[in-house]
């Protein structure tokens, strides 16, 4: 399995690295929050756009875009619309969609753009294209917040996933009781076992699948998401506990 390397972070082998989403609604709350998560032990950062009041505005979301590279540094950098039904705050139409992902994708300053597998396998593939042209990342997701599928839809989902070149396949899914958590690390462990050529990303969510977030070594789930002020998904433990968590499982294994 091919590792993604992602400026000095290598995904996909040993620990799982941690992501730290920013959630901020205005650009100074934004600047605020980057210059805080600089002085944490995290190793990406999400701007989950869809938080953000100026979204729409595009010559605004590059200059805030801008800012926060230049304080962030070399830290890599995700970057995140996510859609009203996958959980996010807002709408957009798919050409909107589209556009504002290839909009940034084009200014160079984000490492990796997140793809909604659910978008419309056309736009799918324009965007991966044009992702990949400009020297970034995809991360190719999809959200229930309603449920956990089969296990089998489950890796159907991160197969195509696959097969539409994302780097990162990534799932998240809702447990109604704790078997459907073993449901998704069995998924994410046979995905791992039988179809994996790169690192994958999986989680249950809320207070239930939380051994989700914390066991992606041993079951095959190479990035995980900590909160850092606010949670941007429901389950999100507090970065500093996630990596000592993290660090001792490593250690055992």
């Amino acid at each position: 399995m091919k590792s993604v390397i992602v400026r000095d972070i290598i995904i996909g082998e040993g620990m799982p690295s941690i992501c730290v989403p920013m959630v901020g609604k205005t650009a100074a709350q934004l600047l605020e929050e980057a210059q805080m998560l600089v002085g944490i032990d995290l190793d990406i950062v999400e701007w989950r756009v869809d938080f953000y009041e100026d979204v729409e505005d595009i010559a605004k979301m590059k200059k805030t875009l801008r800012d926060i590279r230049s304080i962030l540094n070399n830290i890599p950098l995700i970057f995140t619309f996510r859609s009203l039904k996958e959980g996010g705050e807002r709408a957009l139409s798919v050409a909107d969609y589209v556009r504002l992902n290839l909009e940034v994708a084009e200014t160079g300053m984000v490492d990796m753009v997140d793809v909604e597998l659910f978008t419309g396998d056309a736009e799918v593939v324009v965007l991966v294209k044009a992702v990949h042209k400009a020297g970034a990342k995809i991360i190719m997701s999809n959200h229930d917040f309603e449920k956990t599928p089969s296990e089998d839809e489950i890796v159907a989902r991160l197969v195509k996933m696959q097969e539409f070149d994302a780097d990162l396949p990534k799932i998240a899914v809702m447990p109604k009781s704790e078997t459907d958590v073993l449901t998704l690390l069995s998924a994410t462990n046979r995905m791992r076992e039988q179809y994996a050529n790169r690192p994958i990303v999986t989680m249950s969510m809320a207070g239930t699948g939380v051994i989700s977030r914390l066991a992606g070594e041993i079951f095959g789930s190479a990035l995980t998401f900590g909160a850092a002020r606010k949670a941007s998904a429901p389950g999100q433990v507090p970065v500093d506990e996630l990596r000592q968590v993290l660090m001792l499982l490593h250690k055992s294994l």
